[in-house]
């Protein structure tokens, strides 16, 4: 046998013959990332367009994107979501949700609600809120221009539709 080859079995001899095999230190593991969670929406009517403004806890600001729909099905059921308006707009929100790390809801709002002091959104409804994917969805009188973006400092999604 060469003389590695016994140090290597002289190695596995000593730690078998001490009571057992010593495991390797794992590298600490990192904190879970923070997940801005909403804590309120807010409506608003300004010349041009209608504002929803979704606040939320500190974190890093999540990617947003927006789809028209012709209806808004609920994540993750599928289930069609019924709320007034002509049309839909639905925004997804990543990472982010509407509860805390111990699954308490952090949005103490309803799920739905109308908005009757806006010109062209109708209603809002809180769609989804699953594995780090928040969804809202808006019920609108007529297909116009949405513009959904982030602000920081605090943290807040911003939905304006045009009239």
């Amino acid at each position: 046998m060469s003389r590695p080859h016994r140090r290597a079995l002289a190695a596995v001899t000593l730690l078998l013959a001490g009571g057992g095999i010593v495991a390797a230190a794992s590298p600490a593991q990192g904190a879970a990332p923070v997940i801005p969670a909403m804590t309120n929406i807010r409506t608003g009517l300004n010349t041009g367009f209608d504002r929803v403004v979704l606040d939320l806890s500190s974190g890093p600001a999540p990617a947003v994107s927006h789809q028209l729909a012709d209806e808004l099905t609920a994540d993750p059921s599928g289930e069609v979501v019924w709320l007034t308006g002509e049309y839909f707009v639905n925004v997804t929100a990543t990472p982010a949700a509407a509860h805390d790390v111990n699954g308490n809801p952090t949005y103490p709002g309803p799920q739905k609600f109308r908005t009757r002091n806006l010109q062209n959104v109708m209603a809002v409804a809180v769609t989804g809120d699953f594995e780090a994917h928040l969804s809202i969805g808006l019920g609108v009188r007529s297909r116009t221009t949405v513009n959904v973006f982030t602000l920081t400092s605090p943290n807040r999604i911003v939905i304006d539709v045009a009239h």
